[in-house]
């Protein structure tokens, strides 16, 4: 259930929640803002955050795994973010002219990743992918672009295409078809996206090679979370960076969830040196956010010193001060000792939960980096999309491994990346693989 049916009868006693869902059901087409909004069966509205934790309106306090899909690095109500967000806020919230805070971030960002030179802040990871995608057009003369199948690039026509297909149109593993993500999209659209399967060196390099001269850009993720949050096999991003070169064509790193994933970030992580990089989430501390950070030579088409811009680009809200502030503050206290520490308790909690399948014999199995993490329904761990892809019955079993967590007041996210925040403890570690230890020591978790 999700929606209309999942509302309790009136006239039965409801929690404050259910409350909220009705009136929002009067108000917006599906009840919320977001489709991403887990639904158990309603959604559970939230009062406030301190740290580690969220409460809601019903007074329960559940330890967050969530985190806003990856973005509150710090946790909630991080001191040095309120702080200057509150300041900032008596001095005026957005201006048409710059400020000093803009710069103060972009120093911060093109000083820890080590392939880029000029920054431009927006207002969303979406804004950020859409806008480097035509960066890349504009720079190349070409319209086309490469994307990995499965992976999640935000709501742009032409990253939509391949980011959800089944089993039933998903296509040949030679040959991934480019499935809209919704009825309507212009057939024009799918015809300049070519989908690429993460891990398949040589297909991915075919494929490319069909298409070269009309890709403008090859889009990737250095960890696909929607598509499995899957780790890089040795030799794949050579091959595309290899291709990429020889072809003319930019390699464009999606890093607006897995910035967090180091100090330097994914691609430097994984060892890619890519053309593009966009950012977002973390980056803006908790604030609406998203920049895209490039070789000079690529920038160089938003403008120039006296130069008319290839691209012209503009947003009423890019680069207001309340988000250059707060993201300032969240990155300076993003050192790498930081880093660092959430990397043991992501390898802590990895560990734990490996352990705890390996006791019952490997009905789950678990995929991740740094401070991320994810649960499959399956024993070997996936290494691309279609391996990750959930059957009817393995759906069914992260529901209730969901809810499991739900239900000891821990919010897991359902079929996404887990993550860890820096206001979390070893005793958050400990409840995390406790409660899956809970769940899969069942005799029969499928029933559970």
């Amino acid at each position: 259930m999700r929606y209309y049916d999942a509302v309790p009868a009136a006239g039965t006693r409801s929690s404050r929640s259910e409350e909220l869902f009705r009136s929002g059901l009067r108000v917006f087409p599906d009840g919320t803002s977001r489709v991403t909004v887990e639904r158990n069966p309603t959604p559970i509205y939230i009062s406030h955050g301190e740290g580690a934790y969220l409460f809601d309106v019903d007074g329960r306090r559940r330890l967050d795994l969530n985190n806003n899909y990856t973005t509150l690095i710090h946790g909630h109500g991080f001191t040095p973010v309120t702080t200057a967000v509150a300041s900032q806020l008596e001095r005026g919230s957005c201006f048409a002219n710059p400020t000093e805070h803009e710069i103060a971030l972009a120093e911060l960002l093109l000083g820890r990743i080590p392939t880029v030179d000029r920054i431009r802040f927006v207002n969303s990871g979406t804004e950020a992918v859409m806008f480097a995608i035509k960066a890349a057009r504009a720079f190349t003369g070409r319209p086309g672009i490469a994307r990995i199948e499965g992976a999640y690039h935000g709501a742009y026509d032409w990253v939509e295409i391949g980011q959800a297909g089944t089993p039933s149109n998903w296509g040949p593993d030679e040959s991934p078809l480019p499935i809209p993500l919704y009825r309507g999209v212009p057939e024009a659209v799918a015809r300049d996206v070519t989908v690429l399967r993460f891990n398949d060196i040589e297909g991915a390099e075919r494929r490319i090679a069909q298409a070269a001269d009309r890709l403008s850009c090859i889009v990737i993720d250095p960890m696909p979370s929607r598509a499995g949050l899957t780790a890089p096999k040795p030799g794949f991003f050579e091959m595309l960076e290899l291709s990429a070169r020889k072809y003319g064509i930019l390699i464009l790193a999606d890093e607006v969830l897995n910035f967090r994933q180091g100090y330097h970030g994914a691609s430097a992580r994984y060892g890619i040196a890519p053309d593009i990089i966009v950012l977002g989430k973390i980056i803006g501390g908790g604030f609406p956010i998203g920049a895209i950070a490039g070789r000079e030579e690529v920038m160089k088409v938003f403008g120039a010193p006296g130069a008319k811009p290839t691209l012209p680009q503009g947003g009423t809200f890019s680069a207001n001060p309340v988000s250059m502030l707060a993201g300032y503050a969240a990155m300076s206290a993003m050192t790498e000792a930081e880093f660092g520490r959430l990397e043991t308790m992501g390898e802590r909690v990895r560990r734990g939960l490996a352990a705890a399948i390996d006791a019952i014999g490997g009905t789950f199995s678990i995929t991740g980096s740094a401070s991320l993490f994810r649960i499959h329904p399956k024993p070997k761990p996936p290494t691309q999309f279609r391996e990750a892809f959930m059957s009817p019955e393995e759906a069914a079993l992260m529901s209730r491994l969901s809810m499991h967590f739900f239900n000891h007041d821990i919010l897991l996210p359902n079929g996404a990346a887990a993550c860890l925040s820096t206001a979390m403890d070893d005793e958050d570690i400990d409840r995390i693989i406790a409660c899956f230890q809970d769940f899969a020591a069942d005799k029969d978790p499928i029933k559970n």
